[in-house]
């Protein structure tokens, strides 16, 4: 797993997915190698031009989702991750989408919401994703900045104690919070 995330950290996105393919295959009991490996393709499937090569990307994050979502049901981080995967589909065409994807990702990030209400990604991207759509419907962010504080909040004082679990990035909350508040 280090060594997939330092192919990770190093941009290295298709390799750092194949060997979190190549341990979720060979750990087929644990839900963070195929966590990881749709998070990866997922957020490799952003900025793309063709609508095939997305929908190749997420047709296999959605293959990892599901295996992570066979050994760990109800968890609250692959329930945001498949909400990215959707975002990742509206961000692309959200005329063609965004109708059908936005209400299922309201629905996820309250079903996340429901079951961890103090974490910090959680809370993170459900005000992401309210500021997303507030932005796209002319409305005002400020009401989630409160929520992207909270979410710092938590996360300072977040103890992980397993291994390689997906960690909250202050640094890119701080930098929601900042466009937030603008």
């Amino acid at each position: 797993m280090q060594k997939a995330f330092g192919l990770w950290e190093k941009g290295n996105m298709v390799e750092a997915s194949q060997l979190f393919e190549r341990i979720s295959k060979t750990e087929p009991t644990k839900w963070l190698p195929a966590y990881y490996a749709a998070t990866v393709e997922i957020l490799g499937s952003f900025n793309l031009k063709e609508e095939a090569v997305l929908k190749a990307k997420l047709t296999k994050a959605q293959g990892f989702l599901d295996t992570a979502k066979s050994n760990s049901e109800n968890n609250p981080e692959i329930i945001i991750t498949q909400a990215l995967l959707n975002l990742g589909y509206i961000a692309f065409d959200g005329q063609k989408y965004g109708m059908t994807l936005s209400e299922k990702n309201n629905q996820l990030y309250a079903q996340a919401l429901q079951i961890a209400p103090k974490n910090p990604r959680v809370i993170l991207g459900n005000a992401e994703w309210n500021i997303g759509a507030a932005k796209f419907f002319g409305k005002s962010t400020k009401p989630y900045c409160d929520e992207v504080k909270r979410a710092i909040k938590l996360a300072k004082e977040e103890t992980v104690k397993e291994e390689f679990y997906p960690k909250f990035f202050i640094e890119r909350a701080e930098q929601v919070l900042k466009e937030c508040e603008k």
